[in-house]
């Protein structure tokens, strides 16, 4: 029987190492490998190379498909001196993936060299424990717990779909969220608005969300607005912010908040509500439609009155901010397929999604490409003139 150190003798002849030089100028090249760190936990809270996904030795033949599905990839696998890494390589060729190579000398040696490394967000044993059920996921983790508190979320509402959405982008650990709401909470509110209560009517809605969000989560700060959304502080309230989710009751604030993140390059996640049906999806800038390619022109006001003129099933919105929470976090981690392109509708009466193809308007006067931002316009005449 061999012993270990000819073991892993046998093991370097069979696979392929690199240097740490070599792997620095494969990650300059415009299709660089995977990077994958197969060290413990511990070590790769410690530090890592930049862009390196974490899948341990342990877990490797479990979660190895799950981060990189293409047996075909090109692949550098890591450690830290370079033995748990060669016998990784030797496992992932024994899988049939056809490009597999180990560094040689490891984490250790690629520090040595002065070569740059990421250090994830140390996160407390509170942390820990508060968050476990999202650590044990292998697309989440720490480093995607960590990019969810280090997130910044605009909540457009503090209303029926802003409700939902702030709770659980709050209960996921999200670390900054901004609440655009100039109303005061009424006791009518509350058969949906379930991030206020009783004792809170009259209330400015921005300070009941604050209230509640603090006593769930004290990691999530909240920057409250309570002003209403104008061409003059659109620019100014959305900029700081990563993504913003759309819970708007109107046709100026949509289309207001849907031209800034065109201008300033943030996704949107837009959803709306009307008595059992509601709808979400996530424009981004540059990769599919925005608002004005779904609705060019608003509709008549006959045919799209408001909750508080046409009523509104109590859980619909609970549902569609859940989706757009969803949609949130999917974009913070970068991870699953988001909405983008496609609208997703749902009839509460019928149990029934059905999801629709949307197609960026080549001649939209907003996102078109070579388009110059046309600046903001007087959206509630625009919108009045339409009606």
């Amino acid at each position: 029987m061999p012993t270990g150190k000819e073991l892993v003798r046998e093991t370097k002849r069979q696979i392929r190492e690199v240097t740490v030089e070599q792997v620095s100028r494969r990650l300059r090249e415009p299709a660089p490998p995977v990077l994958v760190d197969v060290r413990e936990s511990d070590e790769y809270a410690a530090g890592r190379l930049p862009g390196a996904v974490h899948v341990p030795r342990g877990f490797l033949e479990l979660r190895i498909e799950d981060r990189v599905p293409d047996r075909g990839t090109p692949v550098v696998l890591y450690c830290a001196g370079g033995v748990r890494s060669a016998l990784a390589a030797r496992t992932l060729q024994e899988l049939g993936y056809t490009d597999v190579t180990s560094m040689a000398g490891g984490y250790n040696r690629w520090t040595d060299a002065g070569l740059p490394v990421e250090r994830p967000r140390a996160l407390t044993a509170e942390q820990k424990e508060r968050y476990r059920r999202h650590l044990i996921i292998p697309e989440v983790g720490e480093a995607g717990q960590g990019k969810l508190l280090d997130a910044k979320v605009l909540l457009m509402g503090a209303g029926g779909l802003g409700s939902p959405a702030a709770l659980y982008l709050a209960a996921a650990g999200v670390g900054t969220l901004g609440i655009v709401d100039m109303d005061v909470v009424d006791l009518s509110n509350l058969q949906r608005q379930v991030l206020h209560a009783s004792d809170r009517v009259g209330m400015p809605k921005t300070e009941s969300a604050a209230k509640t969000v603090r006593a769930l989560n004290p990691d999530v700060k909240v920057i409250p607005f309570q002003e209403r959304l104008t061409s003059k502080n659109v620019k100014q309230i959305v900029e700081p912010f990563d993504i913003v989710l759309d819970g708007g009751d109107n046709f100026p604030t949509r289309y207001l908040l849907n031209d800034a993140c065109v201008l300033l390059g943030k996704p949107n996640v837009h959803g709306s509500i009307f008595r059992f049906d509601g709808q979400v999806t996530t424009f981004v800038p540059g990769a599919g439609p925005c608002y004005r390619c779904l609705y060019p022109q608003p509709p008549p006001a006959e045919l799209a009155p408001s909750c508080a003129e046409a009523g509104v099933l109590g859980v619909l919105p609970g549902i569609v901010g859940l989706f757009q929470a969803n949609e949130a976090i999917k974009l913070i981690l970068g991870v699953g397929e988001p909405l983008v392109g496609r609208l997703l509708t749902f009839d509460a009466l019928g149990t029934r999604f059905t999801e629709l193809k949307l197609r960026r308007d080549p001649n939209c006067p907003v996102c078109a490409e070579g388009v110059p931002f046309p600046g903001f316009i007087d959206y509630e005449q625009f919108c009045n003139v339409a009606a």
